[in-house]
């Protein structure tokens, strides 16, 4: 079923035909302490995945909060780190179907995540998925309100509310 909610933005007054559910960022947060005029001899960058000064590794997942009430959830694209080792397994098996069977990998949280707070370097556990699928990211850090949502999910008004935020936020930049 597709989102069939349409949604207006608060603070523009913008209306989108469907609800925004996925929000995420482009770079590890790490990324944003590397110089402007650095970033092409130090930054290894993919869509997916991060490696800066040869020594720091990343990689992209998806941290997903059911919405109870509603048929989608609410996701976000986040980075993670992630050790050298198992970032050249990552590598090595990126493209075949047995990904699956290798981690989980433990990695801190390098993304902002909007409306949750401090959430950059927050315990995560990454679990791959079939080809073609970034990892789903859990996070384990306790009494954290972000892992506390992954669990227990949220409601649609709560979504409602997150994602004016979010919104709001981003008309800012």
């Amino acid at each position: 079923m597709s989102n069939i909610y349409s949604f207006t933005c608060r603070c523009c007054g913008k209306v989108y035909n469907e609800l925004p559910l996925c929000f995420g960022i482009d770079y590890p947060y790490f990324y944003y302490s590397i110089p402007l005029d650095e970033i092409d001899t130090r930054v290894e960058l993919t869509e997916s995945l991060c490696v800066i000064d040869e020594k720091y590794f990343f990689h992209r997942g998806r941290i997903t909060i059911p919405i109870v009430d509603y048929h989608e959830d609410l996701a976000f694209n986040v980075w993670t780190t992630i050790s050298e080792e198992n970032f050249g397994l990552r590598n090595d098996t990126w493209h075949n179907d047995d990904r699956t069977k290798h981690g989980p990998y433990f990695g801190w949280l390098q993304t902002i995540v909007p409306t949750y707070d401090q959430t950059i370097n927050i315990k995560t556990m990454a679990y791959e998925n079939e080809i073609g699928v970034i990892p789903t990211i859990k996070v384990i850090e306790e009494l954290h309100p972000l892992k506390t949502d992954q669990e227990k999910g949220i409601t649609f008004k709560e979504s409602l509310e997150k994602v004016q935020i979010i919104m709001a936020d981003s008309h800012k930049k």
